[in-house]
């Protein structure tokens, strides 16, 4: 690997993290305020809306994978590069699709059968989320192919993270200032501090402002971030006057050829999947119910909706700041591990504090610090995971987006299934509930997420299955990496070799 990728300019660096940032956006308001839009503004059931969010998950689940796979081994336009390209689709389908999912439905009103507007949200859904995965998928795959040092990808990925907070930041900042308007500026006596379908504008303005926000960022990601095109690529394979006629087996790029069903065969991958997909659990969850705990278990007014995810982003913000030096001192695993710790203290205080009111705002910066914290060591783990097989990269982050689209979609389904109102106004059962669900998401799954760091720290990440030696000696690597007449300088009548890797 050239030296040039262990360390990317600052400006390039930048323009890399801003390209997520219009699906952060998006992100925020799907997970924040898509069950509290449908259920406390539309007025959709419990079910209902957990069915809208269950099937947008599960439509990013499946698309995540095949658009892994397919960006993995389909080339790009030209000299665009086959990430951007995909990246590019990705921005276009969430910019048609993203504001009809955030406005009322057309001809509809609040006496339509609420199966007439399930069916006219779901399509939009499905096209967004596509959108949303294909850019997702080549954003995260470009990790690996621009950088190659572990504290390069480690500062790479906070970077990364740190738009994603500038990202939520601004949704939530543009949210209370919707908010203070609307109450604090309209002599509507019908508009007060609880929800309802007077704050239909709100929430319509808020994704329209957050896609015009977003189109600048991307223009700025495509313009200013390099990626070979096929043609650099296929020159930098082919053979020439800086590359060695015969290939030595300790030299050559096997890795190449580590094909997605090689990746199924590896225990790290499995590792890294389990840990990655209670990290976004634990995040997700949390970001989606917030509201719903805020509104109905603290009986807080609306406002406190943007409010509270405000700080808690603004803490993940100041701990993404630190997270290099920090990670640099104690590693990862350990790094990791103390965002655990302040998820817990986060679900011990809910727990034992039932009714916190202002201290609200001290439980969130504990739990925006945590998130931001295991979010960034999980992706510095899975791009760890990934080091130079960076051509099947795209599976692998795809994958790993799978068990995660799933398992939310799974965990808010049955969340929603369990709820003990079914109706637009909720009970007092809705007190006790909502906290609950705060106390076993980000508790429960944290002590999950703990045990699958400690089979880390037990078995570091690592490649075992599929060895560079084992690579070499494959009867597919042989055919394919050797060139025509040197076969039997590489080795390949030996028989494979059963020597450990690493």
């Amino acid at each position: 690997m050239e030296d040039a990728q262990q360390n990317l300019p600052f400006i390039r660096l930048l323009s890399y993290a801003v390209g997520h940032f219009l699906n952060d956006l998006c992100a925020s308001m799907w997970f924040t305020y898509l069950l509290v839009y449908y259920h406390s503004v539309l007025g959709f059931q419990n079910a209902y809306a957990g069915v809208l969010l269950l099937v947008g998950q599960i439509a990013d689940g499946i698309c995540t994978p095949l658009i892994g796979y397919e960006s993995d081994r389909t080339p790009g336009c030209g000299k665009y590069g086959k990430r951007k390209t995909w990246h590019l689709v990705g921005t276009v389908s969430v910019l048609i699709s993203f504001p009809f999912i955030f406005s009322p439905c057309l001809g509809c009103d609040e006496y339509t059968p609420q199966w007439v507007g399930l069916t006219y949200f779901i399509p939009f859904i499905i096209i967004f989320q596509f959108g949303w995965a294909a850019t997702q998928i080549s954003h995260l795959s470009l990790i690996p192919e621009l950088v190659s040092c572990q504290h390069a990808k480690v500062e790479l990925t906070a970077y990364r993270y740190a738009f994603t907070v500038v990202a939520n930041v601004t949704v939530y900042a543009v949210a209370w200032l919707l908010f203070h308007f609307q109450t604090g500026g309209s002599e509507d006596p019908s508009i007060s501090d609880n929800l309802g379908r007077f704050d239909i504008p709100v929430f319509r303005n808020l994704a329209l402002i957050a896609l015009g926000i977003g189109v600048v960022f991307s223009l700025l990601f495509h313009l200013g971030t390099r990626e070979k095109g096929r043609r650099s690529e296929e020159a930098d394979s082919e053979p020439g006057e800086r590359q060695p006629l015969i290939i030595r087996p300790e030299t050559a790029l096997p890795t190449r050829l580590l094909e997605w069903k090689h990746w199924l065969k590896e225990p790290a991958f499995y590792q890294v999947a389990f840990l990655y997909m209670s990290t976004r659990l634990i995040v997700n969850m949390s970001q989606t119910y917030i509201s719903m705990y805020l509104t109905n278990s603290l009986m807080l007014p609306k406002k406190f909706i943007a409010t509270i995810p405000l700080v808690m982003y603004l803490s993940g913000f100041l701990s993404s700041l630190v997270m290099k030096p920090f990670s640099k001192l104690i590693g990862r695993s350990m790094t990791y591990f103390v965002g655990l710790l302040l998820i817990m203290g986060f679900s011990y205080w809910v727990l034992v504090d039932t009714a916190m009111g202002q201290r609200v705002y001290g439980a969130a910066v504990l739990l925006g610090a945590g998130s931001a914290t295991i979010l960034v060591m999980s992706l510095s783990m899975t791009a760890d995971l990934i080091g130079e097989h960076s051509q099947s990269g795209a599976f692998v982050y795809g994958a790993m987006s799978f068990t995660d689209k799933v398992a939310n979609g799974v965990g808010v389904m049955i969340i929603q299934l369990l709820h003990p109102c079914h109706t637009q106004l909720c009970c007092p059962a809705c007190v006790w509930y909502y906290r609950n669900v705060m106390v076993i998401v980000t508790g429960g799954v944290a002590f999950a997420a703990a045990l699958a760091l400690c089979t880390i720290l037990i078995w570091p990440i690592r490649i075992r299955q599929n060895s560079p030696q084992k690579l070499i000696n494959s009867p597919v690597i042989r055919q394919v990496e050797a060139p025509s007449g040197v076969g039997g300088l590489l080795g390949t009548d030996e028989p494979d070799s059963e020597e450990s890797e690493d």
